[in-house]
């Protein structure tokens, strides 16, 4: 075999293990992720945008979630082998060995942490670890338990943009909670909408990230996913009313709030089904780039 063989040979493997390692990070969470953070960063900004600091928030944050997100895959690849949507990924498909993902996971995961807590500031590096360990200790292993795990879930989901303000004020203050707010609402529409379109997916690897209908067809789902829609409508006029964003701000958020509330509605009707679902799904995806956007634009 010649030597420009081997080569090649050796060129493919390593691309090869990298798009796993790769796809292992989720990707596509990961730049939701640091969205959401650098929305943080700029609304928290007191004068001029720092861009060397909001390019290092952006480093340890994409280590230290995709290094996290790698580490979920690890403890769920043998529910992940289960279901249609997962059981092609690194871990379940054997693309990876066990072993691999695990140092993977922690070392990005650690070296992220680290590496804001001595670029950026040690509040910030507090918030994004403890988004690794709720994730990990507490909504990964909830999921094969209760269908309010979603709820647990939704903690981590939402303090990307508070790691982001801490970065920017090297402290937390009252503002960030409505970004808080706002993260953690907007998921639960999301989460259950996902829920009911892959009911029998999650059912058959034991995850209950959807309880079962009640004999008249009720999901006991259905008022948390109202409760947050409604809120998502009332966010749309607090951070005005506290002189946070501008009233072009509570206008786009109230209109889609209140969009999103009637999606949710029409998601509780049994004559809804799975069309019903991925339209909440799909809004929730327009909803909260077009909110953080306007957010960001607007602020007071």
């Amino acid at each position: 075999m010649s030597g420009g063989t081997i080569e090649a040979q050796v060129t493919s493997i390593a691309r090869g293990g990298i798009a796993e390692f790769y796809e292992l990070t989720k990707p596509r969470i990961v730049l939701m992720v640091l969205v959401t953070t650098l929305a943080g960063f700029y609304l928290g900004t007191r004068v001029s945008f720092d861009l060397a600091l909001a390019f290092n928030l952006m480093i340890g944050t994409a280590l230290a979630a995709g290094g996290t997100l790698a580490l979920n895959q690890y403890v769920e690849r043998d529910t992940d082998a289960m279901m249609q949507r997962t059981r092609h990924r690194p871990l379940p498909s054997g693309r990876m060995r066990p072993p691999e993902a695990l140092a993977f996971g922690v070392t990005a995961t650690a070296a992220g942490i680290i590496y804001l807590a001595t670029t950026a500031n040690l509040v910030c590096a507090a918030v994004t670890a403890s988004v690794t360990i709720v994730y990990l200790l507490a909504y990964t292993p909830m999921k094969r338990v209760s269908w309010m795990c979603n709820i647990v879930g939704a903690i981590p989901g939402a303090l990307p943009p508070v790691a982001g303000w801490a970065a920017a004020r090297g402290s937390l203050t009252l503002e960030p909670s409505f970004l808080f707010g706002l993260m953690f609402l907007w998921q639960l529409p999301h989460t259950f909408a996902v829920g009911r379109l892959y009911r029998a997916d999650y059912k058959r690897a034991g995850i209950h990230l959807l309880p079962d209908n009640t004999a008249r067809g009720f999901n006991p789902s259905d008022p948390v996913v109202i409760a947050a829609a409604l809120g998502l409508v009332a966010l749309g006029v607090i951070p005005t009313m506290v002189g946070l964003t501008g009233l072009v701000y509570a206008a786009i958020a109230v209109v889609l709030g209140a969009a999103m509330l009637l999606l949710a509605v029409l998601m509780m009707r049994r004559s809804g089904g799975l069309a019903a679902a991925r339209r909440v799904l799909l809004f929730s995806l327009i909803y909260l780039p077009v909110v953080l956007l306007a957010m960001v634009l607007d602020r007071a």
